[in-house]
């Protein structure tokens, strides 16, 4: 029995196992109090505060007139007061913060406890924030999702319908069209599990005047067409770094005549196309390519480089202290390959199970390490901010 596989409250007593086999990407889960006590990580100004910062991806929408709108942000006081401001009937407003994980530690902490699913498919911690009756309206979404209520409460309408089209010209996927089959109220704690494509719609109650915020722990999704797009690029890679190669050159003494000269011949075509076929691919190079692929950055992270340090003061430090992946930082692996944001090393033995320990656990506990190797190789992901004390 894996380790891991033991009965969890937050799946109502289910193991990760049971709760895979049932309802991962088969029907939804509602789980009363599946963190007791929990009441949020941050406060509503905390999260506009968050949305004011320009490295930070933040949206307000908003259905004024009967038409959905959205403005992204960084935003500024004046943009929250001119909402706040509103008569209560106006107030069908939403703040939404992407990737809470990667500026508030307790973000990443709670994203830990859904380990069960594969970092491989995390995508972030959304944070939302609406007045009583606030929402996105009815949607549906590409990828799996968690929504774990924090203050406040919010009533969830459920669909199994399959007509899912859309609302033309709206922001987000809104539905022209929602038939609720099933609904629920929850609360602080409460933990609902959406498959994908289930349409579902959120709207904001506020309790004894605290308002609503939901922590939304999506997962990543890749579209089929984009994930062949991007292996075919990678391929190219290795063919231009010699990875593969296709000796020879096209040759055709065969060749006979032909009636069009500007004619591209049936022989040619069936030439190029069994050398073509002779590009070959392993399980071993899919890995390395989705390695390199889910770990590498967005296009709005950014990481600043750390306080320089000696190698010998890092060691020194690192052995005292311990050191974790930095927020931003996405750490896979496969057997002796390690990808830590788009970039890729091998280790074995010892340096290996450390490794994996960093890329499971997101840090390591205070320890001197005897491998050179990786005590350089962890210096420099420091220098570059890809870890931090």
């Amino acid at each position: 029995m894996n380790s891991k596989n033991k009965p969890l409250h937050l799946l109502n007593g289910l193991t990760p196992a049971q709760f895979l086999a049932e309802y991962w990407q088969k029907k939804p889960l509602l789980i009363k109090n599946a963190i007791p006590n929990f009441t949020g990580l941050l406060s509503p100004n905390e999260l506009a505060g968050l949305a004011c910062e320009d490295e930070v991806q933040s949206r307000i929408v908003k259905y004024k007139n009967g038409k959905w709108i959205a403005d992204h942000g960084p935003f500024n006081d004046d943009d929250f007061a001119k909402l706040t401001d509103k008569p209560t009937q106006e107030n069908n407003w939403t703040l939404l913060v992407q990737s809470v994980n990667h500026h508030l530690p307790k973000g990443a902490a709670l994203l830990q406890l859904f380990d069960f699913i594969p970092h491989a498919r995390l995508d972030d911690l959304m944070v939302s924030y609406a007045p009583n009756g606030g929402g996105v309206g009815p949607h549906f979404d590409s990828y799996d999702v968690f929504l774990l209520q924090g203050q406040g409460k919010r009533l969830w309408r459920i669909s199994e319908q399959t007509d899912l089209r859309l609302v033309e010209g709206a922001p987000l996927r809104i539905l022209q069209n929602f038939d609720t089959t099933q609904e629920w109220l929850v609360e602080a704690g409460d933990l609902l599990y959406l498959p994908p494509h289930l349409a579902h719609w959120g709207i904001a109650v506020t309790d004894n005047g605290v308002d609503c915020m939901t922590y939304s722990i999506g997962f990543r999704a890749p579209k089929n067409q984009e994930l062949a797009t991007e292996f075919l690029g990678f391929m190219q890679d290795q063919l231009n770094q010699d990875q593969i190669v296709l000796d020879g050159i096209y040759q055709d003494a065969d060749l006979r005549l032909q009636e069009h000269a500007a004619e591209i011949g049936k022989e040619m075509i069936a030439k190029v196309s069994a050398n073509l076929q002779k590009i070959q691919w392993s399980d071993e190079l899919v890995a390395e390519f989705l390695g390199s692929y889910l770990s590498e950055p967005k296009a709005d992270v950014i990481f600043e480089a750390n306080k320089k340090l000696s190698l010998r003061a890092f060691t020194e430090k690192f052995a005292n202290a311990g050191i974790a992946l930095d927020l931003k930082s996405q750490m896979l692996f496969f057997g002796d390959k390690f990808y830590l944001n788009g970039e890729t090393v091998s280790f074995t033995g010892e340096s290996k199970n450390i490794l994996v320990t960093l890329a499971d656990k997101r840090h390591l506990e205070a320890t001197l390490i005897s491998d050179a190797l990786l005590q350089k190789q962890l210096y420099d992901w420091y220098i570059a901010g890809y870890l931090k004390f």
